[in-house]
């Protein structure tokens, strides 16, 4: 079979982020623009020869047609072996893990996490390194090297691959092998969690609902929760993929997960609910009649996971991302850990687990995860609190203020400014930047400045530095504020606020959360200069 190669005008040298290159579904689809970013990645890795490569992705609308644009390229890049997930489907923890437990080169992941799907909505791909984990700054850079030159792209011109059928193929010397998506992931939550506890608090009458939104951890949570713990039929809603998630947003908090947190909340509502999102690696966790903030739910893993067999030795260490609440730092202080405070995203926590520094790792944007692979892990996630529960036999609630009475209670809460214009959003953050060295020492009563600063962050494994990693602003009564601006365009940006305020053992470990953070969150005002530059008196989105 003939390799075709076509010229490369498409892509127009679009650089991808941390989480790979995410645009419009249009524009994926229009003729070229998958091509030439797949013959970029081919490119930078040194083609295909040789190579075992893990292909899926979550199921959005062209998950299955862009698989097979991947396929025909890797076959006319020389590629020895691809691995698919059936019918296109992988969750990115369970290709991470593929991609360990194969040895594979590396991986095509194909998912715009959280975001919504659909041809009007959105698509994307990244490229993750042998390490199971997102690709490193240095080959994303050598990505949009590529791109800036790249003049044309190799591809097959073949009928597309049956990807039902689990089982080898041939696809003109690629061997193309089919697995059952859910297998291995499986076989390794067996390993790391003691099953049989689960299934006994579930025999016992322990109730559970896991959403899984219309999106690619309903197979996985059908499989493991329902068919081999013995949860009731009806645990997972929303159990079966849709290339438009249900018309749904598959992002697991509070606001786009609204019909179980009111499932949860009332009287009647299960004792543990659960969901995940668009490529099953964030997660949400309830219990009844109480919602754990990601930051908390970092902790309490933490300082319950001896209570799993993976970790029953204990952690090396953990880590989070900066913007995360500092609760996770008062459990390891108690452990005796080391704890790193990292930039957002995975690839530098991924350092630290190759290392051997860390065991758990999490961030305020709902990803935890540890050493068993490199992507943070919904399901994982949701599988170590059954597993916590049914050592312990206490509600969540419970965990919960056994938590507080402990280590103290780290009030967290972030505020989203959505669509300010971009010139004042610059305005108001170039402002701050100048006045943090004046910062300290400013302020009134409960609220004078101890530090102020930019993040920048050393990476202690590849001594690799990042600076203007977000603005942090630390109290003197150890309440903390952190901006961040994201989503910066030509029209708008998203203004993020992260207020925390810490009330220790003795304290109300009771209060309404955002009650709790009024003072800061005043006080971060001020100092911003939040509404006096943007005229936003109040966020858009509380989480």
């Amino acid at each position: 079979m003939p390799i075709v190669t076509q010229p490369c005008t498409a892509f127009a040298g679009q650089k991808p982020g941390t989480s790979g290159l995410r645009k419009k579904t249009r524009v994926f689809m229009e003729p070229g623009y998958l091509e030439c970013f797949v013959q970029s990645i081919f490119n930078a890795i040194d083609g295909g020869a040789g190579k075992t490569l893990i292909i899926g992705g979550d199921g959005r609308f062209f998950n299955a047609e862009a698989i097979q644009i991947i396929l025909r390229m890797a076959a006319a890049n020389g590629t020895a072996r691809a691995i698919v997930g059936q019918n296109g489907l992988l969750s990115t923890p369970a290709a991470s893990n593929l991609i360990r437990k194969r040895k594979a080169d590396g991986g095509f992941i194909l998912s715009a996490s959280h975001n919504p799907g659909g041809i009007d909505a959105d698509f994307g791909l990244k490229f993750n390194g042998s390490n199971g984990g997102p690709a490193s700054e240095s080959l994303t850079e050598k990505f949009y090297a590529q791109s800036q030159t790249i003049t044309q792209y190799h591809m097959l011109t073949t009928d597309d691959v049956d990807l039902s059928q689990i089982g080898t193929s041939e696809l003109e010397g690629m061997q193309v092998e089919i697995v059952d998506p859910v297998a291995d992931y499986a076989e390794l939550m067996r390993e790391l969690f003691d099953f049989d506890a689960i299934r006994s608090l579930l025999s016992d009458g322990f109730s559970l609902r896991f959403d899984a939104m219309h999106a690619v951890t309903g197979p996985y949570a059908t499989a493991i929760l329902e068919q081999e713990l013995g949860a009731s039929a009806d645990s997972v809603l929303n159990a079966i993929p849709s290339v438009d998630f249900g018309k749904g947003h598959p992002d697991p908090n509070p606001i786009w997960a609204k019909p179980l947190v009111d499932l949860v909340m009332s009287p009647d509502g299960p004792d543990f609910a659960a969901a995940s999102d668009g490529d099953g690696d964030r997660n949400m966790i309830l219990g009844k009649g109480i919602y754990v903030t990601p930051s908390d739910s970092l902790a309490v893993l933490a300082a319950n996971a001896h209570l799993a067999p993976a970790y029953a030795k204990g952690l090396s260490g953990v880590a989070r991302s900066m913007p995360t609440s500092t609760a996770v730092d008062r459990v390891a202080s108690h452990l005796g850990l080391d704890c790193y405070e990292t930039p957002t995203g995975w690839k530098f926590f991924g350092n630290l687990l190759d290392a051997g520094r860390i065991t758990l790792c999490g961030e305020e944007s709902a990803g935890t995860g540890s050493d068993h692979v490199r992507e943070k892990d919904g399901l994982w996630a949701v599988l170590l609190w059954l597993n916590i529960l049914a050592k312990r036999r206490v509600s969540v609630r419970q965990i919960m203020e056994d938590h507080w009475q402990t280590y103290g209670r780290n009030y967290y809460s972030r505020h989203d400014y959505e669509a300010v214009d971009s010139a004042k959003a610059d305005q108001m953050m170039s402002g701050l930047i100048a006045r943090l060295p004046n910062l300290p020492g400013t302020g009134t009563g409960e609220f004078v400045v101890a530090t102020a600063d930019q993040f920048s962050y050393h990476d202690p494994v590849d001594r690799s530095a990042s600076h203007n990693q977000g603005i942090r602003i630390v109290f003197e009564n150890g309440s903390r504020g952190v901006i961040r601006l994201s989503g910066t365009g030509t029209d708008n940006a998203t203004i993020r606020v992260y207020l925390e305020s810490f009330t220790p053992k003795d304290g109300d470990l009771g209060a309404d959360p955002q009650s709790a953070l009024s003072g800061v969150a005043n006080a971060i005002a001020a100092i911003t200069k939040l509404q006096e530059i943007c005229g936003r008196s109040s966020p858009d989105v509380i989480t």
